[in-house]
Protein backbone atom coordinates (compact mmCIF):
# COMPACT_ATOMS: atom_id res chain seq x y z
CA UNK A 1 0.00 0.00 0.00
CA UNK A 2 1.50 3.20 -1.11
CA UNK A 3 2.26 5.62 2.30
CA UNK A 4 0.21 9.12 0.37
CA UNK A 5 -2.02 8.36 -1.93
CA UNK A 6 -1.85 11.00 -4.60
CA UNK A 7 -5.46 12.38 -6.26
CA UNK A 8 -5.13 14.09 -9.46
CA UNK A 9 -7.93 16.09 -10.83
CA UNK A 10 -9.88 13.04 -12.12
CA UNK A 11 -9.55 11.22 -8.98
CA UNK A 12 -11.25 14.62 -7.00
CA UNK A 13 -14.34 14.50 -9.31
CA UNK A 14 -14.99 10.98 -8.82
CA UNK A 15 -14.98 11.26 -5.10
CA UNK A 16 -17.09 14.50 -5.16
CA UNK A 17 -19.54 12.46 -7.09
CA UNK A 18 -19.33 9.81 -4.60
CA UNK A 19 -19.24 12.09 -1.96
CA UNK A 20 -22.85 13.32 -3.25
CA UNK A 21 -24.07 9.98 -3.66
CA UNK A 22 -22.19 6.88 -2.84
CA UNK A 23 -24.47 4.69 -4.50
CA UNK A 24 -24.27 6.44 -8.39
CA UNK A 25 -23.33 4.03 -10.92
CA UNK A 26 -19.46 4.30 -12.76
CA UNK A 27 -21.57 5.33 -16.11
CA UNK A 28 -23.73 8.03 -14.25
CA UNK A 29 -20.12 9.14 -12.60
CA UNK A 30 -18.24 8.96 -16.41
CA UNK A 31 -20.71 11.08 -17.62
CA UNK A 32 -20.83 13.56 -15.31
CA UNK A 33 -16.94 13.59 -15.26
CA UNK A 34 -16.61 12.98 -18.77
CA UNK A 35 -14.75 9.84 -19.26
CA UNK A 36 -15.34 6.30 -19.43
CA UNK A 37 -17.15 3.90 -17.06
CA UNK A 38 -13.97 1.79 -17.33
CA UNK A 39 -11.93 4.57 -16.21
CA UNK A 40 -14.35 5.60 -13.36
CA UNK A 41 -14.24 2.00 -12.16
CA UNK A 42 -10.50 1.82 -12.72
CA UNK A 43 -9.69 4.61 -10.60
CA UNK A 44 -12.24 3.32 -7.55
CA UNK A 45 -10.37 -0.18 -7.65
CA UNK A 46 -6.65 1.74 -7.73
CA UNK A 47 -8.05 3.84 -4.80
CA UNK A 48 -9.66 0.62 -2.85
CA UNK A 49 -6.52 -1.52 -3.55
CA UNK A 50 -4.20 1.33 -1.56
CA UNK A 51 -6.98 1.17 1.45
CA UNK A 52 -8.15 5.05 0.42
CA UNK A 53 -11.50 4.12 0.10
CA UNK A 54 -12.95 1.28 2.39
CA UNK A 55 -16.45 1.26 1.29
CA UNK A 56 -19.89 3.07 1.94
CA UNK A 57 -21.98 3.92 4.42
CA UNK A 58 -25.81 5.21 4.75
CA UNK A 59 -26.63 8.43 6.27
CA UNK A 60 -29.11 7.97 8.90
CA UNK A 61 -31.46 10.68 9.80
CA UNK A 62 -31.04 9.73 13.57
CA UNK A 63 -33.36 12.09 14.20
CA UNK A 64 -36.11 10.66 12.08
CA UNK A 65 -35.28 6.91 13.79
CA UNK A 66 -36.25 8.41 17.19
CA UNK A 67 -32.96 9.01 18.31
CA UNK A 68 -33.19 12.58 19.51
CA UNK A 69 -30.07 13.00 22.06
CA UNK A 70 -26.66 13.25 21.05
CA UNK A 71 -24.32 13.24 23.15
CA UNK A 72 -20.29 12.78 23.97
CA UNK A 73 -18.88 11.01 27.08
CA UNK A 74 -15.11 10.93 28.49
CA UNK A 75 -14.78 7.96 30.56
CA UNK A 76 -12.20 7.42 33.14
CA UNK A 77 -10.88 4.04 33.60
CA UNK A 78 -9.17 2.39 36.51
CA UNK A 79 -5.92 1.20 34.20
CA UNK A 80 -4.91 -1.77 37.13
CA UNK A 81 -3.73 -3.56 33.52
CA UNK A 82 -4.24 -3.17 29.89
CA UNK A 83 -6.28 -6.14 30.32
CA UNK A 84 -8.81 -3.71 32.23
CA UNK A 85 -8.34 -1.24 29.28
CA UNK A 86 -9.61 -4.17 26.60
CA UNK A 87 -12.22 -5.61 28.93
CA UNK A 88 -13.51 -2.17 29.49
CA UNK A 89 -13.51 -1.10 25.75
CA UNK A 90 -15.35 -4.79 24.99
CA UNK A 91 -17.95 -4.12 27.69
CA UNK A 92 -18.70 -0.68 26.02
CA UNK A 93 -18.24 -2.25 22.42
CA UNK A 94 -21.48 -3.83 23.01
CA UNK A 95 -23.85 -1.12 23.68
CA UNK A 96 -25.94 -0.66 20.82
CA UNK A 97 -26.16 3.38 21.45
CA UNK A 98 -22.60 3.98 21.35
CA UNK A 99 -22.02 4.85 17.81
CA UNK A 100 -18.19 5.82 18.58
CA UNK A 101 -15.28 5.40 20.84
CA UNK A 102 -11.96 7.04 20.76
CA UNK A 103 -8.97 5.99 22.69
CA UNK A 104 -8.02 9.20 23.92
CA UNK A 105 -4.71 10.87 25.79
CA UNK A 106 -5.32 13.29 28.53
CA UNK A 107 -8.11 13.51 31.55
CA UNK A 108 -9.81 9.98 30.30
CA UNK A 109 -9.08 7.17 28.49
CA UNK A 110 -11.93 6.68 26.15
CA UNK A 111 -14.76 9.58 24.07
CA UNK A 112 -17.97 7.61 23.25
CA UNK A 113 -19.89 9.60 21.15
CA UNK A 114 -23.92 8.01 21.94
CA UNK A 115 -26.92 8.69 20.63
CA UNK A 116 -30.47 8.36 22.67
CA UNK A 117 -33.92 8.45 22.10
CA UNK A 118 -34.43 11.33 24.81
CA UNK A 119 -32.07 12.56 27.78
CA UNK A 120 -34.20 9.97 29.70
CA UNK A 121 -33.08 7.27 27.75
CA UNK A 122 -29.68 8.48 28.27
CA UNK A 123 -29.41 8.86 31.55
CA UNK A 124 -30.72 5.11 31.90
CA UNK A 125 -27.69 3.76 29.45
CA UNK A 126 -25.12 5.95 31.35
CA UNK A 127 -26.09 5.13 34.94
CA UNK A 128 -27.57 1.29 34.04
CA UNK A 129 -25.26 -0.08 31.38
CA UNK A 130 -21.50 2.52 31.62
CA UNK A 131 -21.60 3.48 35.03
CA UNK A 132 -22.47 -0.10 36.63
CA UNK A 133 -18.76 -1.32 34.60
CA UNK A 134 -16.65 -1.47 38.36
CA UNK A 135 -13.66 -0.75 36.40
CA UNK A 136 -15.18 2.72 35.10
CA UNK A 137 -13.94 5.35 38.15
CA UNK A 138 -16.28 8.45 36.37
CA UNK A 139 -17.66 10.04 33.49
CA UNK A 140 -18.40 13.09 32.33
CA UNK A 141 -21.17 14.22 30.03
CA UNK A 142 -21.62 16.37 27.07
CA UNK A 143 -24.83 16.41 25.32
CA UNK A 144 -24.77 18.17 21.70
CA UNK A 145 -27.60 20.95 21.65
CA UNK A 146 -27.34 20.64 17.65
CA UNK A 147 -25.28 19.24 15.07
CA UNK A 148 -23.02 21.96 13.22
CA UNK A 149 -21.69 20.27 10.22
CA UNK A 150 -20.12 16.82 9.80
CA UNK A 151 -18.10 16.42 6.47
CA UNK A 152 -15.16 14.38 5.40
CA UNK A 153 -11.50 15.69 4.96
CA UNK A 154 -10.41 17.58 1.88
CA UNK A 155 -8.43 16.03 -0.54
CA UNK A 156 -5.03 17.32 -1.32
Amino acid sequence: MQKNFHFDALDRRIVEQLEKDARMSYVAIAKLCKVTHTAVQQRIRKMKENGIMAGSQIAWDTAKMGYYTCAFIGIQVNLTSTRTHDEVFEKIKQIPEIVECHHISGKYSLLIKILARNNEHLKQIIVEQIQSIPEITFTETFISLEKGFSRQIPLK
